[in-house]
C-alpha cells in the first residue's frame, strides 16, 4: 500500500492510499468524473451530517443482503466466503481513498462505515481471494476478479452540445428529460434483448444515473462479453466539433434502434426536447441541424424560409421549424435519396443514451454504492423505478440535511395544553437546531415511490418514531433495501441452490 500526493483542481495537495493490483495488471478504477471529489462541499452537505447518517440511516443490513446474493451462511450451499471477497473503496475527508476493502461480515462493514464515515464508498468486484489479504498469495492469476454487476454510467455532462439550459455538473427539469429517456432504452433492451431482470437503477446524486444489473449470469460475465454487450449500445460517435454525430446505415434500423426511436427517443425530442432546450430558436443552434443534412439544396431551402421567419413565440418557432424540416425530408421527392432516414439521425443525436463504455466494459471498474450522500450536493444516491422514471425529479431528491432535521422534528412532540413542540421526555436531538434547509422537507410527497419495501422499528429502541421518508422508503430507524433488485412479491426465499439471483 502506497501513499501518494497530488495536487487536486483547488491547486490543494491531496493524498491517496492506493495498491496495485499483484499479478493482475492496474489499479482499481473509480467512474471517471468523480474521482476526485474537493474538500470544499456545498450548502447541502456538512460533513459531520455523515456521522448522523451512517449512525441511524444507512442501510446495513439491507445493503449486506443485496451484496451478498444468498451467500449469508445461513443455508448448508451458501459461499460464506462470497462477501469478505468484495473489494470495497472508501473516500475520506481530505482526498484520501482506501482501496481494497473488506469485511467478512455484517458487523465489520457496519463497524467500519461508522467509523471512518467515508464521503463516498464505491462497489468493485468479488475477487478469487479476499482483497485486503491479496498480498498473502503468489503466482500467476490468484488474485483476480470472478464476479461484478454489469454496469452502466450515464453523465449529464456527455450531452453538453445538444443541451442549452445548463452545462458541465448543473442540470434541470429541462435537460433531464435526456436522463429519462436514457433509462427507458437501456432498461428495456437489458431485458427484451438480453433476458436480465434483476435491474436497479440509481440517481448519482449530482447529475447522472447509475445502472446496476445483478442476474447471477450478468455477474459472471467475462470482461470479453462486457464488451460485446456495450459496443451493442455503442452508436453516438460525435464530438463538439463533428457535425455529424451519429450515422444511421443500412436500408433499414436494426430491431433494436427502431424499438428505441418509435417507442421512447421520437416522443422525448417532439414533446419535450423540443421546446425545452428551444432546438431551432436561433440561428446558431439551428445551423447545427442543418450541418446533419448533405443536400445543400435542402438546407438553403430551409436556412431560407427561417431567416425570413419572425414569429413571437420561440416555441412555435421550433416545432413549426421541426415540421418544415421533417415535411421536406420526407416528401416523395426527397424519398428515393435517402433524405428521410437524416430525420432518424437528427433524433438519435440529440437523445440516444450516451454509455461512458469503459465502465462497462471492465470487471475491475469501482461505482459508487446506492444510498451514499454526494459530497457536492449533499443529496441521497436513490434507487430510482424505471418504470416511473418520468416522474423523477432530480432537484427535489432529499439532501442528508432535510433528513436529519425529519429526524429532529420525529424527537419532538405537541403539547396539549400549549400547542407547543417540545422534546419528547429526555429524548435527545438527532443534531443541533441551527441546521436549516433551503426549503421545506417534502421529500416524502415529491419522489414517487420505489419498490423497497417499509423497513420495521429496530427491536431495543425505546420509542417508536414516525417514520423518516426517502424515496417511498421508511428509514425510521433504518431503511430497508431488501427490493432493490427484485421485486416484492416475486422475490423467493433463500434456499441451499443459493441466491435468488441465480
Amino acid at each position: 500500500m502506497t501513499v501518494t500526493s497530488f495536487e487536486n483542481e483547488d491547486g490543494a495537495v491531496a493524498k491517496m492510499v492506493t495498491a496495485a493490483v499483484e499479478n493482475g495488471g492496474s489499479d482499481m478504477v473509480i467512474d471517471g468524473n468523480e474521482q476526485k471529489p474537493k474538500k470544499s462541499v456545498s450548502d447541502g452537505f456538512d460533513a459531520n451530517y455523515l456521522k448522523i447518517y451512517y449512525g441511524k440511516l444507512f442501510p446495513y443490513a439491507d445493503f449486506f443482503k443485496w451484496m451478498s446474493y444468498g451467500n449469508d451462511g445461513k443455508h448448508p450451499g451458501s459461499d460464506q466466503s462470497y462477501f469478505g471477497r468484495r473489494e470495497f473503496s472508501f473516500t475520506l475527508d481530505n482526498d484520501i481513498y482506501l482501496r481494497f476493502q473488506s469485511f467478512n461480515n455484517l458487523s465489520e462493514m457496519e463497524i467500519s462505515i461508522k467509523e471512518q464515515c467515508p464521503f463516498k464508498i464505491d462497489i468493485g468486484p468479488v475477487y478469487s481471494v479476499d482483497p485486503a489479504k491479496r498480498h498473502a498469495y503468489a503466482g500467476d492469476n490468484v488474485f483476480t476478479p470472478v464476479e461484478r454487476e454489469l454496469v452502466f454510467d450515464i453523465d449529464m455532462t456527455d450531452y453538453d452540445d445538444v443541451r442549452y439550459c445548463c452545462s458541465g455538473a448543473d442540470v434541470c427539469l429541462d435537460c433531464w428529460p435526456l436522463m429519462t429517456a436514457a433509462i427507458k432504452v437501456i432498461d428495456t433492451t437489458l431485458r427484451d434483448d438480453f433476458g436480465f431482470n434483476h435491474i436497479l437503477w440509481v440517481f448519482s446524486g449530482r447529475r447522472g444515473v447509475h445502472c446496476w444489473v445483478c442476474d447471477g449470469k450478468a455477474r459472471r460475465l467475462s470482461n470479453e462479453q462486457r464488451a460485446a454487450i456495450a459496443e451493442y449500445f455503442h452508436l453516438y460517435q460525435g464530438n463538439e466539433n463533428s457535425r455529424k454525430k451519429i450515422s444511421l446505415t443500412g436500408p433499414v434500423l436494426h430491431p433494436f434502434l427502431a424499438r428505441s426511436y418509435t417507442e421512447v427517443l421520437k416522443d422525448s425530442f417532439e414533446s419535450q426536447l423540443l421546446c425545452r432546450q428551444k432546438i431551432f430558436s436561433t440561428e446558431e443552434r439551428y445551423e447545427k441541424i442543418l450541418d446533419m443534412i448533405p443536400d445543400e439544396s435542402i438546407t438553403s431551402d430551409l436556412r431560407g424560409r427561417w431567416q425570413d421567419n419572425r414569429r413571437s413565440s420561440k416555441n412555435d418557432v421550433n416545432s413549426l421549424r421541426w415540421e418544415q424540416l421533417k415535411n421536406l425530408l420526407q416528401s416523395g421527392k426527397h424519398k428515393a435519396q435517402g433524405m428521410r432516414r437524416h430525420v432518424e439521425e437528427i433524433v438519435f443525436s440529440f437523445t440516444y443514451p450516451r454509455l461512458d463504455l469503459e465502465v462497462t466494459k471492465h470487471m475491475n471498474h469501482l461505482l459508487k454504492a446506492p444510498f451514499c450522500v454526494h459530497p457536492k450536493t449533499g443529496r441521497i444516491c436513490v434507487p430510482i423505478d424505471p418504470e416511473h422514471c418520468d416522474e423523477f425529479d432530480p432537484t427535489t431528491v432529499p439532501t442528508v440535511a432535510q433528513l436529519l432535521e425529519e429526524l429532529n422534528a420525529a424527537d419532538m412532540e405537541v403539547d396539549s395544553e400549549t400547542g407547543l413542540k417540545i422534546k419528547r421526555g429526555k429524548t435527545s436531538r438527532a443534531f443541533p437546531l441551527h441546521v436549516q434547509t433551503s426549503e421545506p422537507v417534502t421529500a416524502a410527497r415529491r419522489l414517487p415511490p420505489t419498490s423497497l419495501p417499509t423497513a420495521h422499528v429496530v427491536s431495543g429502541s425505546r420509542r417508536r418514531k414516525p417514520p423518516v421518508i426517502l424515496a417511498g422508503v421508511s428509514l425510521c430507524p433504518n431503511p430497508s433495501l431488501a427490493a432493490l433488485c427484485l421485486p416484492l412479491k416475486s422475490r423467493p426465499s433463500a434456499t441451499a441452490a443459493g441466491s435468488p439471483f441465480g
